[in-house]
């Protein structure tokens, strides 16, 4: 094997081999097991959340293909209609050039040509992450299968009377000109305004206050609405008032969904550009006036020195009028929540069109006994409280958009305006008797993304085909998702699974959260902590991270800070740290939480982990040499039997922490055993059995098929965390274990069952382990030098402890770096010594002759001193209330536990002083 491990020289060319062979493929006649990857948007390049994810799909698949069942995991991408629509505008704008003045079709073409770009981008960082997707059923939504499926689903839908079209209120994105569904609103709290208005009686007795947010919108309004238990004016109800500006007649309303203490009890109502106007318009048949453009200026329905202005410029002008005639009351500050597209950012307006709607209710009972009754389980629990408050209060679903690219709507409509609901224009014409010479035209709308989305548990497996994939692998298993699209995505394949297939379309919903950096903070660009997965596995230097994380920003000041920043953060860049380093590390942050904080030091650490293991193989494959499968009769050692014990454990672990994706939990297992048990100890424990003369053959035969067996089946049981680098070390490996077979990937994954557990040699290593590490604790407190042989007495052993130090004393000597113990007599008067407990066994290391008393007392007296004055300043900010109580509360807590640190190190630097004052006379080191 190579003297260090190079993850760069082996991993594409490993990967290669694997796609090659087609070992991606479901094979084997076990149990069906299917993940459907969350199809990335075609419109960029896969992020960090992508990466955490993929790995814990990769992982769940290589797992269970190894255990034998037939495992698909299907992959895809998502055509991402406005975010994709988005993207190549902004690219024919920087070229000059505009979709207006582009025909249909070659707008759509370019868009195909830039998913052909883009898919490749992120069909190449699949690759480089190790994910084993069947990449011979790679899917796109927009592919002719998906498309039927989709338009066959609205067919029918619309047959059943479950898709509809009708004018109604919706969001309106008047920046990309298209309804928006509730999902993809963004509502935050801002500054504005409340306008006190006064609308005067037609009877010219009075007139009444309204507040509204959007004073330009009472060009709209048709009704004044009271709360009819509201005394003030009950005499007002049924009577008229002169609408300002307007000069239109509006009567007063009587209805209980005003509040009566809000404001002045009084509110406009404007059907048109309100949703809960709108509900109260239907109710009392009031007329509704749409006085906004779909690019949001005022229309032809206003008076005419208000036409064409911008909807916020006709704010100012209305206010500026109703102030002139003294129809103003008052202007008061506001904090109002400001709804916004996801996309675009602009202040969308509830605006009255023709739509196409999903009749949600029907759909939802299905999806929500599903998982009230346990056939589809959230993981953890909890999310499904999530799941059942958006089902229980669901809304019909607005699915038409108003954009170029996405699946058109399957409707045609005559000159007459009548619609023709079918699969194709051909049908259309059959199913309504049409002739051929009657003109139609289909709707030029398109579906919302997550209308084909929903499907794709089961479009991908072949329907509307009933094809053997779509009969063996539906319901598919698990889905690995974040929490955000539980209502995007989750909630609308289960409608659509219960619909047309009859059944969940998975058992299982694994939730991840969300990953962060290292403060907690959301990944952003404009935060400027976005890291690049493949980044972190290939290095990237400085300069080019810097050009990374401020490209496309437009604000000289942000992009000087990120900059700044960045330098500070990465002075070098980042130093490559291969696949499985970062693969290793997100299943070890795979926790329950909601939030997940990415530290690249732990990466650093994980690619410490990788070079461990690739020493141990190398320092195995060197010492066993090539008679490993030669010996005949072998003789298992404590040690050997030691950890084909602790072997069994961590596989029992690492079973029961998958069932429950508890991947952090297998991570800690996987990782505690290979670093500490198998590389720190057994390791250790092994070259005196191989290196000595005086141990038997049949002892070097048992350790020699102990080291290979139990390095062949590690690389198994780290193999779908880490893909590539137990690849490589298997194939050397399994040949001199014994193990025939292509490929670490279709080995079988190792069972506790066939490494023995064993009680006794478990209590054996435990003492062992005690001893020693109580002598190199001896050690370092008292800075002997780790080289020097010391010399060890004890006292309290029982019997058992006897037996151990005989048998096992050529392990203590070297690794403890001890000269023969020996037992103190009845009798024999104590020296000082420092002292360590096995139980009731005192271990005892006299230190007269082992250091220079008066220096070691020296330094720790210097120690001590700088302990305590670090101390003090500690407790004096502790005690500081105003830094308590201002600084953030993580901030108070790692100061509070670094001063339980401090007392305990300082307290134990007192201990080690006390002890080597205690030493009599100088002596030499």
């Amino acid at each position: 094997m190579e003297k260090v491990y190079a993850p760069h020289d082996i991993e594409r060319r490993i990967y290669e081999q694997w796609e090659s062979q087609g070992w991606f493929q479901p094979r084997g006649h076990g149990a069906p097991y299917c993940i459907m990857i969350p199809p990335p948007n075609v419109t960029g390049t896969l992020h960090m959340g992508h990466a955490f994810q993929h790995t814990l799909m990769d992982a769940l698949t290589r797992y269970h293909r190894m255990r034998g069942d037939e495992a698909l995991w299907q992959p895809g991408t998502d055509h991402a209609g406005i975010a994709t629509q988005m993207v190549v505008e902004r690219q024919l704008e920087a070229q000059g050039r505009k979709r207006s003045e582009m025909s249909r079709e070659a707008f759509v073409e370019r868009v195909w040509q830039w998913k052909g770009q883009s898919g490749g981008t992120i069909a190449s960082q699949m690759r480089r992450l190790g994910d084993s997707v069947d990449w011979s059923r790679d899917r796109f939504t927009m592919d002719a299968g998906l498309s039927q499926a989709v338009a066959e689903v609205f067919v029918r839908l619309h047959e059943e009377g479950l898709i509809y079209r009708g004018k109604r209120l919706v969001n309106w994105d008047p920046v990309l000109l298209t309804a928006l569904s509730d999902l993809e609103v963004e509502s935050t709290e801002e500054d504005g305004h409340l306008w006190h208005l006064r609308y005067p009686l037609e009877d010219g007795s009075g007139h009444i206050v309204v507040a509204t947010t959007r004073p330009e919108t009472m060009l709209g309004d048709t009704a004044v609405a009271v709360n009819p238990d509201d005394e003030r004016y009950k005499q007002l109800i049924g009577k008229r008032l002169l609408l300002p500006l307007a000069e239109r007649s509006i009567p007063v309303i009587a209805d209980a969904y005003v509040d009566a203490s809000f404001g002045s009890g009084c509110v406009k109502i404007t059907p048109a550009h309100d949703f809960n106007d709108y509900e109260i318009g239907q109710r009392h048949g009031l007329e509704q006036i749409n006085i906004l453009t779909p690019r949001a200026a005022l229309n032809d329905t206003v008076p005419a020195r208000f036409r064409g202005l911008d909807r916020f410029e006709a704010r100012k002008r209305v206010v500026a009028e109703l102030e002139a005639a003294g129809q103003l009351e008052k202007i008061e500050k506001h904090r109002l929540m400001v709804p916004r597209g996801d996309r675009s950012g602009a202040v969308l307006e509830p605006f009255l069109t023709d739509q196409w709607y999903v009749r949600i209710a029907p759909l939802a009972a299905p999806a929500i006994a599903a998982v009230e009754s346990g056939r589809t389980r959230f993981v953890p629990e909890n999310w499904s409280k999530t799941y059942f408050e958006w089902m229980r209060n669901i809304k019909d679903w607005c699915v038409s958009r108003q954009l170029w690219w996405g699946h058109r709507i399957p409707a045609w409509y005559d000159e007459a305006g009548n619609v023709y609901v079918a699969r194709s224009e051909s049908e259309a014409r059959s199913k309504h008797s049409l002739a051929a010479d009657v003109p139609l035209h289909q709707d030029t709308d398109v579906l919302d993304t997550w209308f084909s989305s929903a499907l794709w548990p089961f479009s991908t497996l072949g329907w509307p085909e009933r094809t053997p994939a779509l009969a063996k692998f539906y319901p598919t298993t698990v889905l690995v998702t974040g929490f955000d699209i539980i209502f995007f995505w989750v909630a609308r394949m289960m409608m659509m699974g219960m619909k047309f297939m009859g059944d969940v379309p998975f058992r299982e919903v694994y939730i991840t959260g969300l990953i962060r950096d290292e403060h907690g903070e959301k990944m952003s660009k404009s935060k400027g902590n976005v890291i690049d997965p493949l980044d972190i596995v290939d290095g990237i230097d400085i300069e080019s991270l810097v050009a990374k994380r401020t490209s496309g920003l437009m604000q000289p000041q942000m992009k000087s800070r990120i900059e700044k920043a960045t330098r500070k953060e990465y002075p070098e860049g980042i130093a490559p740290h291969g696949t499985d380093a970062l693969r290793f590390t997100f299943a070890a942050l795979a926790s329950p939480s909601r939030d997940i904080r990415f530290d690249l030091a732990r990466v650093a650490g994980y690619r410490n982990f990788c070079n461990k293991l690739w020493n141990a193989a190398r320092f195995v494959t060197l010492s066993v040499g090539d008679e490993s499968s030669a010996e005949e009769r072998v003789e298992l050692s404590t040690a050997d039997r030691w950890i084909r014990s602790r072997f069994a454990r961590t596989l029992e672990a690492v079973e029961r922490a998958l069932a429950e994706y508890r991947f952090d939990y297998a991570a800690a297992a996987l990782y505690e055993f290979t670093w500490y048990e198998f590389c720190d100890w057994y390791l250790e424990l092994t070259k005196p059995l191989l290196q000595s003369d005086s141990s038997s053959p049949a002892a070097r035969a048992g350790a020699r098929r102990t080291l290979l067996e139990i390095l062949e089946a590690l690389q198994r049981a780290l193999h779908p965390v880490m893909p590539f680098i137990t690849e490589e070390i298997w194939r050397r490996v399994a040949p001199l274990a014994g193990r025939a077979g292509p490929t670490v990937m279709l080995a079988p994954y190792p069972r506790s069952a066939d490494f023995p557990v064993d009680e006794e040699s478990e209590h054996e290593v435990r003492w062992l382990q005690s001893f020693i590490l109580g002598v190199r604790q001896i050690r370092g407190e008292m800075n002997i030098n780790p080289s020097r042989r010391i010399p060890l007495l004890y006292r309290n052993a029982s019997a058992h402890d006897t037996g151990l130090i005989q048998r096992h004393h050529a392990w203590l000597e070297r690794l403890a770096g001890i000269a023969p113990p020996r037992e103190l007599a009845a009798g024999e008067p104590q020296p000082p010594a420092a002292t360590a407990l096995v139980g009731e066994l005192t271990l005892l290391v006299p230190m007269a002759g082992l250091i220079d008393a008066a220096a070691e007392a020296e330094r720790l007296d210097k120690l001590l001193a700088r302990a305590r004055a670090d101390l003090e300043k500690i407790r004096s900010r502790l005690a500081n209330e105003s830094f308590v109580r201002n600084a953030p509360a993580a901030v108070v807590a790692a100061e509070r536990q670094r001063l339980a640190h401090l007392e305990q190190a300082a307290a134990r630097l007192a201990s080690q002083l006390a002890r080597v004052q205690e030493l009599p006379g100088p002596a030499t080191a």
